[in-house]
């Protein structure tokens, strides 16, 4: 296989999640609430190598483009992802991902005292931190496995 021989092929239409941190296709899937059994059609390259990064994941969603929360959430786990919108054949927009302030109703605290886990109708508010990010209710720091706090339906 040469360098530049396509090891997925492309798509007519959807999104291309391009530039993921090694072994992290699987929760970009989660985020995007794919689980296999939605009908969508998903490819997922994962440690495919990278110039760039050395190694890199990358998924391809047909008919779909993500909604503002979902890059939102992606940009915590995958920070160098870029999103490419595909429209026959073609990257119609490229958006590179910016780390946002804050993200509301997409995690949950792990803080099971937290006013956000009991039968209260608030909704979850993270300040994003350089390494993690912080409860705005009851500041609980979650800087490792992120992605199992994912609360996006």
């Amino acid at each position: 296989m040469s360098d530049h021989q396509l090891r997925v092929s492309k798509i007519p239409r959807g999104t291309v999640i391009d530039h993921i941190r090694a072994g992290q296709a699987l929760n970009v899937l989660a985020i995007l609430g794919i689980d296999g059994e939605s009908g969508e059609t998903v490819s997922v390259g994962m440690n495919v190598p990278s110039d760039r990064m050395g190694h890199k994941d990358i998924v391809k969603v047909e008919d779909r483009e993500l909604s503002q929360d979902e890059v939102d959430v992606l940009s915590l786990i995958a920070p160098e992802a870029t999103i490419n919108i595909i429209r026959e054949y073609e990257v119609a927009e490229k958006q590179y991902l910016e780390r946002p302030e804050r993200v509301v109703g997409v995690l949950s605290c792990p803080n099971h005292n937290c006013i956000t886990n009991e039968n209260e109708p608030v909704e979850t508010e993270f300040d994003v931190l350089d390494d993690g990010v912080r409860c705005e209710y009851c500041e609980t720091i979650v800087r490792e496995d992120l992605a199992d706090h994912i609360a996006v339906e």
